[in-house]
């Protein structure tokens, strides 16, 4: 199964926070063209969405009835975003993921050994790969076996991805081919002014680890070149896991915000070149904050998102 692509992915998130908070009830019917309205997007994302929600049962799809949410508590645990009965911070997938970071365990895992690892069932061992392949980590092995994929699991790794990134997101926006695209500006204007406004009081980790990401892909979209974006998908995929259990620094935040927002108002107002000189600038900084090099740590709990 191929990883979804960020758009589709946030709304998906946002859907889980939905069924998480209450606010989508259990058995509720999901409106396709209702969730475009209401997103801002076409229903083509959301189709995909949906879809995703369903291959997590966390959704059920009916013929000729569309989507509604599972009338189930395991379906409302797997919108929170963790196993029945467990919290998310011992969570089978985050000690999945630290085994695979920490060099716990090797770079090739079978089914049977997740479950008896993890004490899990085959079907929560199916949840926990699927997840990891949609988010880049994990792929099947062909004939038997899953093989575990190469992230930022050293400060040497993580500040490379970086230093990548300062070279090729700047210079996509300034080839020929660039074409700014005000839907795609005012949407992230939306969501970062919403983080900001929020301070993203409450907001875990992994949802403030994907909202970047989405900000950096959909500008390097607009290049036109879908080898930068998918040279920059799977840069942002190898250092996500890292990134995930890094503590949110709040204030450290405002800023990251702030800058996205600038750089939103400068191609708003059509001055690329402006706009990819702050980007550069905006990346160098998230690197000098960010690196375990610099904070002295293989991916502990002092690094700051």
């Amino acid at each position: 199964m191929a990883s979804a692509s960020p758009l589709p992915l946030r709304i998906a998130n946002e859907i889980r926070e939905l069924i998480r908070s209450g606010r989508l009830p259990l058995g509720a019917h999901l409106g396709t063209q209702q969730l475009a309205d209401q997103f801002g997007v076409s229903r083509s994302p959301i189709r995909e969405a949906l879809q995703l929600l369903a291959d997590e049962r966390v959704l059920q799809r009916q013929a000729n009835r569309g989507f509604f949410v599972r009338s189930s508590r395991t379906a409302a645990s797997r919108a929170a975003g963790g196993n029945a009965g467990m919290p998310e911070r011992s969570s089978a997938y985050r000690q999945f993921a630290d085994d695979w970071l920490d060099d716990r365990i090797g770079d090739e895992v079978t089914e049977q050994f997740l479950r008896d690892r993890y004490r899990l069932t085959k079907a929560q061992v199916t949840d926990l790969l699927m997840r990891a392949v949609r988010e880049g980590w994990v792929e099947r092995k062909p004939g038997y076996g899953w093989r575990l994929l190469p992230v930022a699991k050293t400060p040497e790794a993580f500040e490379q991805i970086y230093r990548f990134r300062m070279l090729i997101e700047p210079a996509a926006m300034l080839e020929p081919s660039f074409r700014i695209d005000r839907g795609a500006l005012a949407e992230q204007r939306r969501i970062q002014e919403e983080m900001l406004t929020s301070g993203a009081a409450g907001m875990p980790a992994e949802r403030v680890v994907l909202n970047g990401s989405l900000f950096h892909e959909e500008i390097i979209r607009m290049a036109g070149n879908p080898y930068f974006l998918r040279a920059l998908e799977q840069a942002n995929r190898m250092r996500r896991l890292l990134e995930y259990r890094a503590k949110v620094d709040r204030q450290r935040l405002r800023s990251q915000c702030t800058e996205h927002l600038q750089i939103v108002t400068l191609l708003e107002k059509g001055d690329v070149i402006e706009a990819s000189y702050f980007m550069r600038r905006h990346l160098s900084g998230a690197l000098a904050r960010k690196s375990p090099r610099v904070r002295g740590a293989k991916g502990q709990s002092e690094t700051r998102v």
